[in-house]
């Protein structure tokens, strides 16, 4: 879901949903450009005059050159989507896209593991301290 800014207008919110969802369906089923594998477009946010639209996507495989490659892809895919965008949506101004690569999920499991450790060094030393 497109993350919600100071100014950003409900139409504008929705706009940025629609334009994730069909993004998703294009690239899944129309794109045929073999670097872009398994994504999955995590939010899209659209500026107000809706000239540009970042899309950030994560890879189920998050190594940096398969990252890269993904990229490398969509930006070179970027003009069939916004046209095959174009024939989906009927706004006035059609956005570039601007493709980011979310990291926020492989973050999110490096804080989970450090919590886990802090977790785990904390029973050890509260077992100690029982004896």
């Amino acid at each position: 879901m497109a993350k919600q800014g100071k100014k950003t207008a409900p139409r504008g919110l929705r706009v940025a949903d629609q334009i994730q969802r069909d993004l998703s369906e294009l690239i899944h089923s129309e794109l045929k450009d073999p670097r872009v594998g398994m994504i999955t477009l995590t939010e899209v946010q659209l500026t107000p005059d809706y000239a540009h639209a970042k899309v950030y996507f994560t890879t189920l495989v998050d190594d940096p050159k398969g990252v890269q490659q993904t990229l490398e892809g969509l930006l070179k895919s970027a003009g069939f989507l916004r046209n095959q965008l174009g024939k989906r949506l009927h706004i006035h101004t059609l956005p570039q896209l601007h493709f980011i690569h979310d990291n926020s999920t492989r973050r999110g499991l490096e804080m989970s593991q450090l919590i886990d450790q802090a977790n785990a060094t904390r029973a050890v030393d509260d077992g100690e301290g029982e004896e």
